[in-house]
C-alpha cells in the first residue's frame, strides 16, 4: 500500500471536474454541415430554404418523395406503378441483396416513382428518380416505368416533367439496363409527336446512360445550380481528346453557356417556372 497516496472521497455538493458536464447537448438531427462552405446549419432553417444551403446556395439532394412534395399541389400526387420493382434478372452476383439493401433503407421498390398530379392546378404527369436507391442507376423497372409514364401521358394528353438524378445505367442488369436508353428514348418521341410538353429537370448527378437519353431530350431543359450533368467522366475525356477540360466542365452553369441546358433556375423558383411553362403552352387547370 502507497502510504503518499490519498484520494480524497467524492462529495456530490461539489460537483464535477469533467469540462463536458456542462456542455449543451446538442441531437445530430438537429443541425447539418454544407457539403460545399462547410457552414454548420439548423435542420430546420434547410428545410425552411428549400433545403439550399443560405450561405453559398448549395443545392442539396433530394429524395424521390421530397422533390414530388415541393413540386406538386398538395395530396394531389397519384402514384403509377408501385407495384414495380426490380429483382436480379440475369443472377449477377450479390444483386439480390443490394436490391433488399436498398429496398429496405429507401422504402422505394425502384429508383424512380411516376405518377400524376396538378401543378399549380394544371394536370402532369410527374417523374421523379432517387438518388438514394443505387445512385438512382437505371435497370430494367426504371426504364419501364417510365416508359409507361410517357405512354399514359400520351393516351391521356398530358404534359411530363421529369426529375432526373442518376449514375447511369444499371451494371447489375448488363445490356438489359442499356436497352432501357432505346426504350425511353422510344417512349419521348411518341410524345413530342402527339404534340405534348416534356420538361426535364437536372439535377446533381445527372450523368451515363440517362444523361444519354431521356433526360437531355426535353423540349424544354432546366437544371439545378452547380449540377453535375455528363455522359463519361472528365479523366475518361480527357485521355480521349488528349486536352485538359476546363475548371467548371460539366455543371450546369457550363452548359447553359453552351446551349445544352435552357435554363439554371434556383430550387426555390423552380416550382414557379414549371407552373409559368405549363400555362405558356395553354394547358389548361384542373376545373374543380
Amino acid at each position: 500500500m502507497d502510504l503518499f497516496t490519498f484520494i480524497k472521497p467524492k462529495n456530490e455538493l461539489e460537483g464535477s471536474d469533467d469540462s463536458n458536464v456542462n456542455k449543451p447537448y446538442v441531437p445530430d438531427e438537429m443541425w447539418e454541415k454544407c457539403p460545399e462552405c462547410g457552414t454548420i446549419l439548423l435542420t430546420t432553417d434547410i428545410e425552411e430554404n428549400f433545403y439550399v444551403c443560405s450561405h453559398c446556395n448549395h443545392h442539396f439532394r433530394l429524395s424521390c418523395r421530397k422533390r414530388i412534395e415541393l413540386t406538386a399541389d398538395r395530396d394531389s400526387f397519384e402514384e403509377m406503378d408501385a407495384e414495380l420493382e426490380s429483382t436480379n434478372i440475369i443472377d449477377f452476383p450479390g444483386y439480390d441483396e443490394k436490391l433488399e439493401k436498398y429496398k429496405k433503407s429507401t422504402g422505394e421498390h425502384d429508383s424512380v416513382v411516376c405518377g400524376t398530379c396538378t401543378i399549380g392546378g394544371i394536370r402532369t404527369v410527374l417523374i421523379s428518380m432517387n438518388a438514394d436507391f443505387m445512385m438512382g442507376s437505371m435497370g430494367t423497372v426504371t426504364g419501364d416505368k417510365i416508359t409507361r409514364a410517357f405512354e399514359y401521358a400520351v393516351n391521356n394528353m398530358l404534359p411530363v416533367i421529369a426529375f432526373t438524378v442518376s449514375g447511369g445505367a444499371r451494371m447489375q442488369e448488363g445490356i438489359l439496363s442499356l436497352m432501357q436508353m432505346a426504350k425511353t428514348s422510344g417512349a419521348v418521341k411518341k410524345h413530342s409527336d402527339a404534340g405534348l410538353l416534356y420538361i426535364t429537370v437536372l439535377t446533381d448527378p445527372t450523368s451515363g446512360g440517362v444523361t444519354a437519353s431521356f433526360a437531355m431530350e426535353g423540349d424544354i431543359i432546366l437544371a439545378e445550380p452547380k449540377a453535375l450533368i455528363a455522359f463519361a467522366g472528365p479523366r475518361v475525356i480527357e485521355q480521349t481528346i488528349r486536352q485538359k477540360l476546363p475548371k467548371d466542365f460539366q455543371t450546369a452553369e457550363f452548359l447553359e453557356a453552351k446551349g445544352f441546358v435552357d435554363k439554371v433556375v434556383d430550387r426555390a423558383s423552380m416550382r414557379d417556372t414549371l407552373i409559368k411553362l405549363l400555362r405558356i403552352h395553354n394547358y389548361p387547370e384542373v376545373e374543380e
